[in-house]
């Protein structure tokens, strides 16, 4: 499982320059000053949870399955919600994806304490 939560966080730090980088060049012209704050949020936040899978790679091989795991999971889910939900919601104007948004947050927060939880529980044996 390290494995694959350490390629999906590159994958996801890749995308998240990607769209950051979109939105610096294409979308600055295009979103007015609110829309293109809520859009780079999304990016900052999809950045730092793609470290977030990295770590959950890492602590998945150190402390075995279980909340790690779960752990990595969540915050995959969660930068899908969250950052998914702000990019849909600054392209498109539609504000009742902002209700998706706080599930994302939840997970997120779920997430980095499962990944805390695998850190305290110490590896396995």
């Amino acid at each position: 499982m390290s494995d694959r939560f350490f390629a999906l966080g590159a994958i996801s730090a890749a995308l998240a320059v990607l769209l950051g980088s979109f939105g610096a060049h294409a979308l600055k012209v295009r979103l007015a000053p609110e829309q293109l704050a809520t859009f780079e949020t999304g990016v900052r936040y999809h950045l730092v949870h793609a470290l977030g899978l990295m770590a959950a790679a890492w602590a998945a091989g150190r402390y075995g399955a279980g909340p790690a795991t779960w752990g990595g999971w969540l915050l995959l889910l969660g930068t899908v919600l969250f950052s998914g939900s702000l990019y849909l919601l600054a392209l498109s104007g539609v504000r009742w994806l902002g209700l998706i948004t706080p599930f994302g947050g939840v997970a997120f927060i779920v997430g980095w304490a499962l990944l805390a939880m695998a850190a305290l529980r110490g590896p396995p044996g």
